[in-house]
C-alpha cells in the first residue's frame, strides 16, 4: 500500500485550482479569476443580466471570489493543520469504522467484484446486466454497504460534525460535509474500497475514461438538511470516475438528476431522475453532467468518491481544457504524476 511520503511526491494539483472553477452560489455561475480587470471585463455583462446591477453588488462578488482565491492558495497548510488537529484532540465514537471490512459490504457488491475477476470472459455488458438500469447512460445502481453499517457511519459523522475539531468544506459547492482524509478514512477504508471493489467495476464499465488506471481519489461526505444545503447546482465532478452512496438518514425527495456529457448544452439535454436509496450507490463518469434536486424534509448524507486516473488528466485537466501545470500537494492531491515514458505510451504503469 502507498503510504503518505509516496504520495507526496507522487501526486500533483494543476495550477488551475487557484484560477478557475470559483462558484458563485448566489448567482449559479462558475467562474475563473486572475485578476480584477480580467474578471470585470470577462464576467461584468453576465452578472448583470443574472441580477448583480449595482457596483457594491460586484465588489461584494469581487470579495467572495478573492477570499476563495486565498483560500485555495493556503489549502495544503490549512489541510495539514486540520489534520493534525482532529488527529490530536478527536476521539471517534465508532473507531471500528476507520479500517475497512467485509462485513461491511452489500453481498451482492462482492459478487459483482467476484464476476470481474471470474474469468477473462467478464466484459462490461455482462457485468451491466448484472446491474440496474436507472435510464441515465452508463449510470449504474448497485448494493455497497450493509445498512447496520450506513447508520454507524453515520453516528460517527455526527459525532465529528458536533465535536470542536475543525472542519473543512468538501468543495465550494458544498457547504456541509467531511473531508474523510482529513478524519482519517484514506489509508484504511477509502483506498481498499477504491482498489479491491469500486477498480474491477470501473475497468469493465470505464474503461473509455481510465476506468482501469485507477490511481488515487478524493472522498468526502456531504450533508443535505433544512436550512442548510437543499440541493445541488448542475455540474461535473473533478474525477475520472465517481461513486455517490446514500448513507442515511430519513429524508423525502431530492433525486439526482443526470443529463449529457459537459461538452453538451443543458438546453440541448434531457435530464433523467434518479432516486436515492439507503446504502446503495450510484456509479457514473466523472464528467457526466448532473446535480440533486432540492430534499423537501428530513436530512441525507452521502459518501462520495471521485476516482482519478494519472494516465487520463496528466494529457488534459479535466477543469481547465488545458495540459496540466504542476503543483506540488499533499496526498492524493488532485491526482496529476509527472509522466513516466511508459505513461505517455499508453501505459498504466505509475511514476
Amino acid at each position: 500500500m502507498t503510504n503518505d511520503a509516496d504520495r507526496k511526491s507522487r501526486f500533483y494539483t494543476c495550477s488551475c485550482f487557484t484560477t478557475d472553477n470559483i462558484f458563485l452560489d448566489d448567482y449559479k455561475l462558475h467562474v475563473r479569476f486572475v485578476s480584477e480587470h480580467q474578471f470585470r471585463l470577462q464576467y461584468q455583462p453576465l452578472l448583470t443580466r443574472l441580477g448583480c446591477v449595482t457596483e457594491q453588488q460586484f465588489v461584494d462578488v469581487l470579495t467572495k471570489v478573492s477570499q476563495e482565491v486565498d483560500r485555495r492558495r493556503h489549502t495544503c497548510e490549512t489541510s495539514a493543520e486540520r489534520t493534525a488537529a482532529i488527529k490530536n484532540t478527536y476521539e471517534p465514537l465508532h473507531p471500528h469504522v476507520y479500517h475497512l471490512q467485509e462485513s461491511y459490504l452489500a453481498p451482492e457488491l462482492k459478487q459483482l467484484v467476484a464476476y470481474c475477476s471470474s474469468s477473462s470472459d467478464a466484459c462490461e455488458e455482462g457485468l451491466s446486466e448484472l446491474l440496474e438500469d436507472v435510464g441515465a447512460p452508463r449510470v449504474y445502481r448497485l448494493p455497497v454497504f450493509e445498512k447496520s453499517f450506513c447508520e454507524q457511519l453515520v453516528e460517527e459523522l455526527e459525532h465529528f460534525e458536533q465535536s470542536s475539531a475543525p472542519k473543512g468544506r468538501p468543495n465550494t459547492m458544498n457547504h456541509y460535509g467531511i473531508l474523510l482524509n482529513e478524519l482519517g478514512f484514506d489509508e484504511d477504508f477509502i483506498t481498499p474500497l477504491r482498489e479491491h471493489y469500486l477498480q474491477p467495476l470501473a475497468s469493465l464499465l470505464y474503461p473509455d475514461c481510465g476506468g482501469r488506471c485507477l490511481d488515487s481519489h478524493k472522498a468526502f461526505v456531504v450533508k443535505y438538511a433544512m436550512n442548510e444545503d437543499l440541493d445541488l447546482s448542475y455540474h461535473y465532478d473533478n474525477a475520472e470516475v465517481t461513486l455517490n452512496v446514500s448513507l442515511g438518514k430519513e429524508f423525502k425527495d431530492g433525486n439526482l438528476f443526470f443529463g449529457d456529457m459537459r461538452q453538451v448544452s443543458i438546453s440541448e439535454t434531457e435530464c433523467t431522475e434518479v432516486e436515492h436509496r439507503v446504502s446503495e450507490g450510484l456509479l457514473h463518469r466523472g464528467q457526466h453532467m448532473h446535480g440533486a434536486l432540492p430534499i423537501s424534509c428530513g436530512q441525507r448524507w452521502n459518501l462520495i468518491v471521485w476516482m482519478r486516473a494519472s494516465q487520463e488528466r496528466n494529457q488534459l485537466c479535466p477543469m481547465c481544457n488545458r495540459k496540466p501545470s504542476l503543483m506540488e500537494a499533499d496526498g492524493f492531491a488532485d491526482g496529476f504524476t509527472k509522466q513516466s515514458e511508459s505513461q505517455q505510451n499508453g501505459s498504466c504503469e505509475l511514476t
